[in-house]
């Protein structure tokens, strides 16, 4: 293809004209639609939770725009004076708080050490650190449950952050360490020329440099370990069992307390919603500066 300068010009494909304009009006209106139609679910969660049960059993949430006098907080009302509900809320907070800031903390130190510090072996303790993250929860489900019965952990909320923590380690010395690796080698050959010791390296250079994959690193996590089901279902028992199993047991009476589940369900789906909407921008520039090492 030939322009009017005389400069011979290759003609695009069809894939490479489509990518030129995806920037368009039109594929932001486009995208646009998509992610109303994403939130969908989640509006309508909100607006069945703001309505009462015999509300919802009689129409579809949609209802609300023909008849916004049904929009009613008495279903959060009434969930706060659920003990079942409540309690699981802070004991969810006990076990994702803890197993987040162990996760953060040990995987930064592990993937600080793997980076840069030299120790017999170093690359094959990194290939096994990486082999465990294809290890599937499920597996160690029974042999970790006879494990804690034995050492008697089973069944309390110590059980369930450890557990939380020794699959969620694996991962985070990976991302940290392929971040830490990053950090140029003069700028921490100099730190060591002016006399700082390992912890004040680890203290004063990287963490600072490595804040945007720590802070999505402690997304990630929490977000994991706030969402998890299977874990605390196992591993919990009735007076640890955090939010997700909380409700899972009153689905059993879904026809007696179905405002309870909707309120209930959506509290607990807008806590770990505004931790990642405050934190995405960290999220993921972290996640991808450590993926491309």
């Amino acid at each position: 293809m030939t322009t009017t300068d005389g400069v011979v010009k290759a003609k695009q494909s069809l894939p490479a004209r489509i990518a030129s304009r995806a920037g368009g009006g039109v594929m932001r209106v486009f995208l646009l639609l998509i992610g109303l139609f994403w939130l969908m679910p989640t509006f309508g969660l909100l607006v069945s939770s703001l309505r009462g049960p015999q509300d919802i059993a009689a129409s579809g949430w949609w209802k609300v725009f023909t008849a916004p006098a049904q929009l009613t907080t008495d279903n959060y009302s009434r969930l706060l004076k659920n003990e079942a509900i409540t309690d699981s809320l802070f004991a969810s907070v006990m076990i994702t708080v803890p197993a987040t800031v162990l996760v953060v903390v040990i995987g930064a130190l592990a993937g600080y050490a793997f980076a840069w510090l030299e120790f017999p072996g170093r690359d094959w303790w990194f290939m096994a650190v990486v082999g465990l993250l294809v290890v599937p929860v499920q597996v160690a489900l029974v042999p970790v449950s006879k494990l804690f019965g034995q050492i008697g952990i089973f069944e309390t909320t110590l059980g369930v952050i450890l557990f939380h923590v020794a699959f969620g380690l694996p991962f985070a010395i990976f991302l940290l360490r392929n971040f830490f690796a990053e950090i140029p080698r003069e700028l921490m050959e100099a730190a060591r020329l002016d006399g700082a010791g390992e912890f004040r390296l680890f203290a004063k250079v990287v963490m600072p440099l490595g804040a945007p994959a720590i802070a999505s690193l402690g997304i990630f996590q929490f977000l994991w370990v706030w969402n998890d089901m299977l874990v605390a279902l196992i591993f919990a028992d009735s007076q640890s069992a955090p939010i997700t199993v909380a409700l899972q047991r009153q689905v059993r009476q879904f026809g007696n307390n179905i405002d309870v589940l909707a309120s209930g369900a959506f509290l607990s789906m807008v806590i770990p919603l505004a931790v990642f909407f405050a934190f995405q921008r960290h999220f993921v520039s972290g996640v991808m500066a450590g993926a491309v090492k």
